[in-house]
């Protein structure tokens, strides 16, 4: 196991080889801390990392390669990230993506919910013991804002008509109830979690057309807007993960600098125990995890 630093801090971000995964890597790596870059394909996460490497001089940082749509890779990351580092000090849960189809994953479950939500739920709850350890240590949920609810009767769009948008905004509210129903379980315990909506910005999210934004920027087309850059939103992850005045704020949802209202239904306690568990039970974790 590879020692840190003496006062170094550790972070470990997801989706890590291109837009706002890189840029919130490249920002804390710019702080000094020492950085873990998650990407599911190899050649591109080690040019990010030397991208990075050379724009801030940081020779800290650390590629770990995982599809986040299959599960036992995310357990072997744990596992890899457990061998190299002996702290965490925060994990930012930023991976994600749509899928145009309805298509399952390795574990049979729809894409979209497995790498947007179960993903960063698996992830988070094999290395909470690792988080606590290293207190105080932040989580830090990357989400959407989209007024729409979860259909815990059909996660796996088994029976409705898949509509592609629709599926990566319910995935993307799981984020939400997770944030809150952790902040909940974690309370005082030296862990913080919280979700924070980047805003609009230049996105390659479900191809290069960047789904999540393709109508914004349509209308931005249209109006002579200017779409922020990754850079730019990675600003509002990266004051959650680090602002002083945050070191002791849980269970909340960011925009910029502020927080902002959460859907209903995540907004809801019992919605949000009942995704803990159906989350449980898709992931194998019934028995583990952060304790009810």
């Amino acid at each position: 196991m590879t020692s840190s630093a003496e006062g170094k801090r550790t972070a470990l971000v997801t989706g890590a080889n291109s837009g706002l995964g890189k840029a919130i890597a490249m920002a804390l790596a710019a702080q000094g801390m020492r950085v873990g870059l998650v990407a599911r394909d190899r050649a591109r996460g080690a040019l990010a990392l030397e991208e990075i490497r050379a724009a801030t001089g940081n020779d800290d940082l650390h590629l770990f390669v995982a599809d986040l749509a299959d599960q036992s890779a995310i357990r072997a990351l744990a596992q890899a990230l457990r061998e190299r580092f002996e702290h965490l000090h925060v994990l930012v849960n930023n991976a994600g993506t749509a899928f145009p189809e309805r298509r399952l994953s390795p574990d049979g479950i729809e894409s979209a919910l497995a790498v947007n939500h179960l993903g960063p739920f698996l992830l988070t709850n094999l290395l909470l013991d690792l988080l606590k350890a290293s207190a105080p240590a932040r989580i830090v949920n990357v989400g959407t804002r989209m007024n729409t609810a979860m259909d815990f009767d059909d996660l796996n769009w088994s029976r409705r008509p898949y509509r592609m948008m629709q599926a990566y905004g319910q995935s993307k509210l799981g984020n939400l109830h997770f944030t809150f129903e952790l902040a909940r379980r974690l309370r005082g315990g030296g862990v913080t979690v919280n979700c924070v909506f980047p805003g609009v910005f230049n996105s390659n999210l479900g191809g290069t057309d960047g789904a999540q934004n393709l109508f914004w920027k349509l209308v931005a087309r249209l109006l002579g807007w200017a779409i922020p850059s990754a850079a730019q939103a990675a600003r509002r992850v990266l004051y959650v993960a680090t602002a002083p005045e945050l070191a002791d704020v849980s269970g909340q949802y960011f925009g910029d600098r502020k927080t902002i209202p959460a859907p209903a239904q995540a907004r809801d306690p019992e919605a949000n125990r009942r995704l803990w568990r159906i989350s449980e039970e898709l992931t194998g974790l019934q028995s583990g995890g952060a304790s009810g």
